[in-house]
């Protein structure tokens, strides 16, 4: 691969990944609504509604709305907007280039969520959808990327656990809280936490955008999901702080709304596909990741 189009590049995953880019001699055009930004890596921009993909090898997808809050009638219909019905423009995009500079693959984000509340279940990229707002999302956002076939691309959407990264979200609410001492499980703690170290995610989706084998579902999750309170346990002893402080089910239903079905869905994710297609996970035991990100913190 000589260039990559990435979408959602200004963001967290998205401006590591295009610096990997540059690491590994690809150039990345950078898609934004304002058409810049100061992300290494980025040689060229294009901004969201004047998409040109031509002479892109491949368009890589990272796009769409944080769903980490209260969700209301209409944050719902911003969660749709920048997933699905940006992803359609994509696909437009991509089918508005000449043939013969058309990108060959489409590599589109989506997420675990798409398997809903599955108890024990062990859940392979094979497994069924299941039920609710963020299960029906994830399932039209990938139809969306499907679409891209039609005009002969190659398609594999990223199935998304919790990511972990310094500088990611997760990584700084949950590190914050557990150095205070105001760490805990989630409710009663068995569900299962699929979870990704952000150097991972990142390497998987350059691997998907480089593997002709790479097409449909692949998760992008660590090949050892956890239960929440062995999370907890482990990332309490990692910052050397107790983890004294449940949060029970109701006072989260109460604080985030719809959203703490999110925290509370027990999902055994693992990435068979992934790990078929040859790809090796640096971090693939949850205590080496996290020992990784507090020592990259300290």
């Amino acid at each position: 691969m000589k260039r990559i189009a990435i979408a959602g590049v200004t963001g967290f995953v998205g401006r590591g990944l295009a610096a990997l880019c540059e690491e590994r001699g690809i150039a990345v055009t950078g898609i934004s609504r304002r058409g810049d930004g100061q992300v290494p890596g980025v040689d060229r921009w294009q901004k969201t509604d004047a998409m040109d993909l031509s002479g892109c090898d491949a368009v890589i997808n990272l796009a769409g709305e944080p769903i980490d809050r209260r969700w209301t009638a209409a944050m719902k219909e911003r969660f749709r907007e920048s997933r699905v019905r940006f992803t359609r423009d994509i696909v437009v995009a991509l089918a508005q280039c000449p043939d013969d500079r058309r990108p060959r693959a489409l590599v589109n984000a989506s997420a675990v969520g798409i398997y809903g509340d599955r108890g024990d279940e062990v859940l392979d990229e094979s497994a069924a959808p299941g039920t609710g707002f963020l299960a029906d999302l994830c399932r039209d956002w990938e139809a969306a990327a499907t679409e891209a076939e039609a005009h002969g691309a190659r398609v594999a959407v990223i199935r998304i656990g919790m990511v972990l990264g310094r500088d990611g979200p997760a990584w700084k609410k949950l590190s914050r809280l557990f150095r205070l001492g105001l760490g805990g499980r989630l409710s009663h703690g068995r569900q299962w936490m699929p979870w990704i170290h952000v150097d991972d995610l990142r390497a998987a989706f350059l691997h998907a955008a480089g593997d002709e084998s790479a097409r449909g579902p692949l998760n992008g999750s660590a090949p050892e999901p956890a239960r929440n309170s062995d999370f907890t346990r482990t990332l309490a002893a990692t910052v050397n702080r107790p983890a004294l402080f449940p949060a029970p089910a109701p006072a989260l239903r109460l604080a985030l709304g719809e959203f703490a079905s999110v925290l509370l869905a027990s999902q055994r994710v693992v990435p068979a596909a992934l790990e078929a297609g040859g790809f090796e996970f640096r971090h693939p035991a949850l205590d080496g990741a996290l020992d990784d990100l507090n020592k990259s913190a300290t």
